[in-house]
């Protein structure tokens, strides 16, 4: 099935230079350094943070990978989802894609669509006792240093493992917006306005209620041929008034061009609302047979109606991540079609690849293939790393796949790739203190926005060698070995992390040792 369906410490990537700096005597009040001329104060050269967005597909459809059935209790279906972001957490992920509308109903507490059946049983009947499933992934994975976005169906009425219609079904609500197909799945029509409208209410009101880091769209536009046999979707009403209008395009034209509107719409109000939020697309892989040149399959452009190239190019969302299913060695190769997407991210948009890690068909050894694309992400990607899996059931249901992952790509924590062009008020620059108790540096901190942090960086210097370590923004103190290694401690800084991933200035102290006692004190260092 498709997507819809103790801190570990992270080496520098880049040493600071070696500073030459005149102590002060061990009477001397010292605010700051100075340089070894008396005359200018040091800049602060900290190391480079690694990047790279690690997320997690969580299906909610069909019972996939939450909950996993449909009659647990509410104890029972939190358990699940600690155990899945404690998971993600201890192997290092940063982001989870949770479904929270399936098939036009929601995991959530929606004014405009009834309780799923797939968290209750029963359409429209809400959990109990009573919770708010999205709320609750939202804290959770907040309060573990993760981005939570929501997953939403765009079209999808109706799944045919949703139980019985029943009266709170938006089948029965909204019957002129929405047609049956022929393998029993319920599915509105995207020309009809009413349909855009809806589904606009719904993404606003997500945006507007829930404290969510993105909104995520996934490859179910018009629906899969095989949907309805193999038979045109039975739009005759949509399409009729539109050329009773005096329209003129074609109708595989038309389609494509109620969809451009609608992305390029639901783009638009989620920066409206908070332009922070970013909007994220997971489309089919293959957007022609032929683009790139050795690459064969289906059309999304001709059978989804879907030109996701023009949404990338357009800049019409924040990350694109394209399913790209296949192995390296095949007639689809991954490497191939990354390549080219990456050729058509005109707006340079995040481009993290959709990975197949629970099914990629055909190789000897799945984790060592996953590891492979991930590798080579990286090398056409430099700059906006990232991948998401499909889906965390590759990892719960594969030791040797989570194994692989925490040992070998992801060893070390990553920070959420800047998003340049969602613009933000940079964090105010953490206040810092150090003192040394028993030999042993103790380091807390504070910020002067509270609201602003989602993560700390804390940096640590032994000789001339930065190393850095990613805390949660509930941590804001930390015992600091004074050595390590045969190195003696020489500096301690901080940074603070906004959730947009941008970066304070960093706020620094130097140890100086005391010539008669030994005693280490710390003192302020000149900031970035």
């Amino acid at each position: 099935m498709n997507s819809c369906a103790g801190q570990p410490k992270v080496k520098s990537q880049k040493p600071a230079a070696k500073s030459q700096i005149k102590p002060p005597s061990s009477q001397q009040s010292v605010s700051a350094p100075v340089s070894a001329s008396g005359s200018e104060m040091l800049k602060l050269d900290l190391p480079e943070i690694k990047r790279e967005f690690r997320g997690a597909w969580i299906a909610t459809v069909a019972n996939i990978n939450w909950p996993s059935r449909n009659n647990l209790t509410t104890d029972q279906q939190k358990a699940e989802a600690i155990k899945m972001l404690d998971l993600l957490k201890d192997n290092n992920f940063n982001a989870v894609i949770f479904q929270a509308r399936p098939s036009a109903d929601a995991l959530y507490n929606s004014p405009y669509e009834p309780w799923s059946y797939f968290l209750t049983g029963d359409t429209g009947k809400a959990p109990s006792p009573y919770y708010d499933p999205l709320e609750f992934w939202i804290t959770e994975a907040h309060k573990r240093g993760m981005e939570l976005h929501v997953w939403l169906n765009p079209y999808r009425a109706y799944h045919t493992t949703g139980g019985t219609i029943n009266s709170q079904s938006m089948v029965k609500k909204m019957p002129d917006e929405i047609v049956k197909l022929r393998n029993g799945t319920y599915w509105f029509d995207p020309a009809n306005q009413k349909t855009q409208d809806h589904v606009s209410e719904v993404v606003k009101d997500l945006v507007k209620r829930y404290d969510i880091d993105g909104v995520h769209f996934d490859d179910y536009f018009y629906p899969y041929k095989e949907y309805n046999g193999g038979r045109d979707f039975p739009d005759d009403k949509s399409w009729n008034a539109f050329l009773t209008a005096g329209g003129t395009l074609s109708r595989p034209d038309w389609r494509r061009a109620n969809v451009n509107k609608f992305i390029k719409r639901i783009y638009e109000e989620i920066k409206a609302e908070k332009k922070g939020v970013k909007f994220g697309i997971s489309p089919f892989g293959i957007w022609k047979p032929g683009f790139p040149a050795d690459v064969k399959g289906s059309s999304q452009y001709d059978e989804l109606f879907a030109d996701a190239k023009l949404w990338l190019n357009e800049g019409w969302v924040d990350y694109f991540s394209p399913q790209l299913y296949w192995k390296e060695e095949g007639q689809q190769r991954f490497s191939s079609l990354l390549k080219w997407w990456n050729s058509e991210n005109k707006q340079k948009r995040h481009l993290w690849p959709g990975l197949n890690t629970v099914g990629v068909k055909d190789v000897p050894d799945r984790p060592s293939e996953i590891l492979k694309q991930i590798n080579i992400s990286r090398e056409i990607l430099n700059g906006s790393d990232g991948e998401i899996h499909y889906s965390i059931a590759g990892l719960t249901q594969d030791t040797q796949m989570a194994t692989a992952l925490r040992n070998g790509p992801y060893r070390e924590k990553a920070l959420i790739p800047k998003s340049s062009w969602l613009t933000a008020e940079l964090p105010a620059k953490p206040l810092l203190t150090v003192n040394e108790s028993g030999g042993t540096a103790f380091a807390n901190w504070s910020a002067k926005k509270p609201g602003q942090v989602f993560l700390w960086v804390l940096f640590t210097k032994y000789g001339d060698s930065w190393q850095t370590e990613i805390l949660n923004a509930d941590i804001i103190s930390k015992n600091i070995l004074m050595s390590k290694s045969g190195e003696k401690l020489t500096a301690v800084a901080l940074k603070a992390i906004d959730r947009l991933g941008n970066e304070s200035a960093g706020e620094a102290m130097m140890v100086i040792a005391d010539k008669n006692s030994g005693k280490a004190s710390f003192v302020g260092w000149a900031s970035e």
